[in-house]
């Protein structure tokens, strides 16, 4: 299984928001030259994610964006579901399969993906920013790379 490069963006644009300083919105021009993304797929992850009540925008000249709750709060699996979407992960009916009344593949995989998110219920996006001080030098180093 491969996540959509959607949710990528969606995880790092978290993740960046709970690493940085608190006291300051974040822009998407920022985060665009942060992780070297085009504008508009940002766009529409912010949008998203605004939608789902993971974060607070703010419109106009000195608006942008933050957590809209803690990050201890936000569930690896309730994220990745709502960014990917919770669709099978095989679709035995787009050509039809002859073989779905007896196949077992389907359980199976369902039953994997199911404890690939009981998994993922483990950890927060606070678990994957422990260091925030670090975080926040690589990747101004990053940007100061390109």
């Amino acid at each position: 299984m491969q996540l959509k490069k959607y949710t990528d963006y969606g995880l790092r644009v978290l993740i960046y928001l709970a690493a940085k300083e608190q006291t300051r919105l974040v822009t998407i021009d920022e985060l665009s030259r942060t992780f070297n993304a085009p504008r508009n797929h940002l766009n529409k992850v912010i949008h998203h994610l605004g939608k789902e009540g993971f974060i607070e925008t703010r419109r106009g000249k000195n608006g942008g964006f933050k957590l809209a709750m803690a990050a201890e709060d936000i569930r690896l699996d309730h994220l990745i579901r709502r960014l990917e979407g919770d669709e099978h992960w095989i679709d035995c009916h787009n050509p039809q399969c002859a073989i779905f009344p007896v196949c077992e593949l389907k359980h199976i995989i369902n039953e994997g993906k199911e404890i690939f998110y009981r998994h993922l219920a483990q950890f927060t996006i606070a678990s994957l920013t422990k260091q925030p001080e670090k975080i926040r030098v690589l990747w101004q180093t990053e940007i100061e790379n390109s």
